[in-house]
């Protein structure tokens, strides 16, 4: 039976082969290296024909042999941190897993190291590593050995491998730093509560282990797993004193420990794994101390130029200009092209790294993008096209079509013209001498970089453009290229079908996974880290008690969280399908469906959070309370906006901050008197309409006009507001915004209205024609709107009698004046109980009348004589 046959060997040979025919040994071979090995000795000894299946000695169980492996697999494959842990860390980590027999992993692995003496030593130490991947003669299914293809056979292989290839120059420095590697602990340290451990120490310094028997006396002392993002490298190599001594003595007797750097496959993990945290949370990051650790690693590893790139992402993500352009350069200009950010095919066989300056250009194009210079960001971009045409590189051309079209799409179209029709440009007509618009050429290159990305093989880019492709369907009215002749079309409306298709394909990446170029294992070392920082976290508590504990055997680190087993999904894929929900959430916002917005938002923050961005998160969480505000009024939104101040912090989210800013200003509005700033409102409305009609934002100005309307009709003059929400409508029935359509046309009927009573009727009917939309997926305000122009219709008309039909009055004036009531809308409950009191009066019950006449005065009062001003800036 093959031990862990298969688990993770596939990656870990792949990772291994680029070293080969270099020169250079597969891994460097350590002082932890070789006491991994002789643990996976004792893991999987010599396998011997008709051996039993029962577990090998000293294991008592197959859970017991099992948790050994695991914790194996897991110190090959974790990304805590570059450096390799200290001899202490080890055996404490060790003595976790060994609760079951007494410490006799820790003392044999000691003891192994102790007797490692000279050159002859290691290699009959290497030479019985070979029997425990050679099957002997004879043996069937069931004898237990080591599958020399699993991750443990493959670390072997790649050890002994390494031992082979040394001089006998490098075998006598291997020597002196497991001699280092063993004097590294203190033997200062005390442990008295622990009685056990006592004894454990005194057999163990009467086994004879010589000299180095002080580096037993303290494996199980405490180690924090816990350290700062940035500082986690420094953490290692002295950490065994900064927790708990800060004598200098110990100090630097710690810095006595070799520094010997992980396997390349972990110190890649390691890099991605610190890009993925600056991506997620950059406030999380200490700029100077990344930068120490990082300039650490670049001294003891020169080869690995991603360090420099990681630099530039944290000096990015620190809106440090100068110094994220510096570490750019140093990072394309000192790796020479041999680490390029594409390759030109799939198959790992065919994968050739091409692409130096195209690449850089691409990231020099971002940077600008990142620090608001769009017209650099396109010349960077121009010339990557070019540069990329002329080496044939194919993905990174495609991917420099998804960045342009990406850019264009956020800054707008008005000053991008002269570098669009520049001598780079991608094509500015279709063969007809026609030139194209801004938004034409948009379009061209969405679907251009898709059709690229589909021939290449490139999911993520794939994903990428769907998404684009959907957000410019969703804002923009799609023209034909060719708008003459008789058959031209004249029915202008975006295609929500469209939109639900791309984001359909867009998330349909997800599925792909176990197909084709997809099918290889996804395993980041993830797990492994989280294994090993839960056994930390569990053996911490463990020492921390003063009474000898048993929280060993009951539940330390074997349980986790699903989120943190491996998942088959790389994290941006899940990022890119967690957009695509996001902005579903989004679309349904301009379509209308309240529901169909928080439940998108809410699958999102369910399902994505762990692959999520803080600013995307951020944004989900900022639907989530709007819809709080608008459905259950201004109280429910604040609470829920300090759980998001204390997740989102504002000086990282401006999402949050303006959020908060809109709340505190709409409550502000409803509960004063705002008739006098109503003039510089619709100067302040018209200039903003000007920069949305020059920058195109079709949609924007959807809701200026609607809120032009508005201001004319708050200021009694429905005349000059009727075109304004006329126009307004017609916006929204182009880009199928239906609820802010239904609104429009309730502004419309408002404005009929008040040009008197002969107008009831009509506006009358457009109330129940926008009445459906607004019950259904309206807010508290737009509701009370409807029920309060809809009672106002009826009073208006000189045919309806109060007396013959009363609930068609105060049925939707209850309901208007229940839902202001959450809002604390003075100004349109001062309306609504005004209404209240005339209807009771028709009625001759007296008793309501006054009663609804006192709320009136009460929100009359309080509109024009607030108590407080200062209480609209605190929730």
């Amino acid at each position: 039976m093959n031990v862990f046959a298969g688990v993770g060997g596939g990656s870990a040979a792949t990772d291994a082969a680029p070293a080969v025919g270099t020169g250079k040994a597969l891994l460097e071979l350590t002082p932890h290296k070789i006491a991994v090995c002789h643990l996976v000795q004792v893991f999987a000894p010599p396998a011997q024909a008709g051996g039993d299946v029962v577990p090998p000695f000293p294991f008592e169980s197959l859970a017991h042999h099992n948790r050994l492996g695991l914790f194996l697999f897991t110190l090959t494959r974790s990304c805590e941190d570059f450096l390799e842990p200290p001899l202490e860390e080890f055996l404490r980590q060790l003595k976790a897993v060994d609760d079951l027999t007494n410490g006799w992993f820790c003392e044999q692995l000691t003891s192994t190291l102790s007797a490692l003496n000279s050159p002859d030593d290691l290699f009959n130490f290497f030479d019985k590593l070979r029997g425990v991947l050679t099957a002997p003669e004879g043996a069937s299914a069931e004898d237990i050995f080591l599958d020399p293809n699993s991750q443990l056979g493959v670390f072997l292989r790649c050890c002994i491998l390494a031992f082979n290839s040394m001089t006998f120059e490098g075998v006598c420095h291997l020597l002196a730093d497991i001699v280092m590697y063993c004097n590294s602990t203190d033997a200062s340290y005390d442990m008295a509560e622990d009685e056990n451990f006592n004894n454990e120490v005194g057999s163990m310094m009467d086994a004879d282990i010589g000299s180095q028997a002080d580096m037993f006396d303290k494996y199980h002392r405490g180690f924090s797993s816990g350290s700062h993002m940035g500082e986690s490298s420094s953490a290692l190599t002295r950490a065994p004193m900064l927790p708990y001594d800060s004598d200098d003595a110990n100090t630097s007797k710690a810095d006595d420990n070799p520094t010997c750097l992980r396997s390349r496959w972990q110190l890649e993990a390691y890099l991605n794994q610190q890009a993925d945290i600056l991506e997620k949370d950059p406030s999380s990051v200490p700029l100077n101390s990344f930068n120490a650790t990082m300039t650490k690693l670049r001294t003891l590893a020169p080869e690995l130029h991603r360090v420099q790139f990681l630099q530039y992402l944290n000096a990015l993500c620190h809106d440090d200009y100068v110094t994220s352009v510096d570490n750019l350069h140093r990072y394309f200009d000192y790796s020479a092209g041999m680490q390029g950010l594409f390759g030109r095919s799939v198959s790992p066989v065919q994968d050739i790294v091409v692409g130096k300056y195209e690449s850089a250009l691409l990231c020099l194009g971002n940077l600008h993008c990142y620090f608001g210079h769009p017209k650099k960001a396109l010349e960077a971009f121009a010339e990557a096209v070019r540069v990329s045409q002329m080496n044939n590189d194919d993905s990174c051309l495609a991917y420099v079509l998804g960045a342009i079209s990406n850019l264009l799409s956020k800054i707008g179209m008005s000053n991008t013209v002269g570098i669009i029709s520049s001598p780079y440009s991608i094509g500015t007509n279709i063969g007809l001498g026609t030139p194209l618009s801004i938004q034409q050429q948009l379009l061209v290159l969405l679907k251009r970089s898709l059709k690229r990305a589909d021939m290449l093989k490139l999911p993520s880019l794939l994903s990428f453009d769907h998404l684009s492709l959907a957000k410019f369907d969703l804002k923009h009215v799609q023209r034909p290229l060719v708008s003459f002749g008789p058959n031209a079309s004249t029915k202008l409306r975006t295609c929500p079908v469209d939109v639900c298709k791309n984001l359909r394909l867009s998330s349909r990446v997800l599925t792909d996974f176990g197909t084709d170029v997809l099918s290889t294992s996804n395993d980041n070392g993830s797990f492994s880290t989280s294994w090993l920082r839960n056994l930390s976290a569990a053996t911490g508590s463990w020492r921390s008690s003063s009474v000898k504990s048993t929280k060993l055997h009951n539940n330390d680190f074997d349980n986790f969280h699903y989120h943190a087993q491996p998942c088959p999904v790389p994290a941006p894929v899940l990022q890119l399908a967690g957009s695509a929900c996001l902005l579903r959430a989004t679309a349904w916002e301009h379509y209308g469906s309240a529901p169909m917005v928080r439940m998108n938002a809410l699958v999102y923050a369910t399902c994505f959070a762990d692959a999520s961005s803080s600013s995307e998160m951020s944004l989900a969480y900022v639907k989530l309370i709007q819809q709080l505000a608008v459905f259950k009024g201004y109280s429910a939104a604040f609470c829920a906006l300090k759980l998001a101040e204390k997740k989102f912090p504002s000086s990282t989210s401006s999402h949050i901050q303006l959020l908060r800013m809109q709340i505190l200003h709409e409550r502000a509005l409803h509960r004063y008197n705002t008739v006098s700033t109503l003039h510089l409102a619709a100067a302040v409305a018209n200039s903003l309409f000007s920069t949305c009609y020059k920058y195109n934002l079709q949609v924007e100005n959807a809701s200026v006009l609607l809120l032009l309307a508005e201001i004319y009709k708050k200021s009694d003059n429905a005349v000059l507001g009727l075109p304004y929400a006329l126009a307004s409508q017609s916006f929204c029935k182009s880009f199928n915004l239906d609820l802010l359509e239904a609104s429009a046309t309730l502004t419309l009927a408002e404005l009929w209205l008040a040009l008197g009573s002969s107008h009831a009727k009509r506006a009358l009917s457009l109330v129940y024609q926008c009445l459906p939309m607004i019950l259904g997926h309206g807010g508290l305000e737009l509701r009370a709107r409807a029920h309060i122009t809809l009672a106002k219709c009826h009073l208006s008309d000189p045919k309806f009698s109060v007396p013959e039909d009363p609930e068609a009055v105060l049925d939707p004036l209850n309901q208007a004046t229940e839902d202001l009531q959450v809002l604390e809308y003075h100004d349109m409950a001062a309306e609504a109980y005004y209404l209240k009191a005339m209807a009771y009066n028709h009625l001759g019950k007296l008793d309501e009348r006054e009663e609804a006449a006192a709320c009136f005065k009460e929100h009359i009062t309080a509109l024009e004589k607030p108590h407080n001003e200062e209480d609209s800036l605190v929730y």
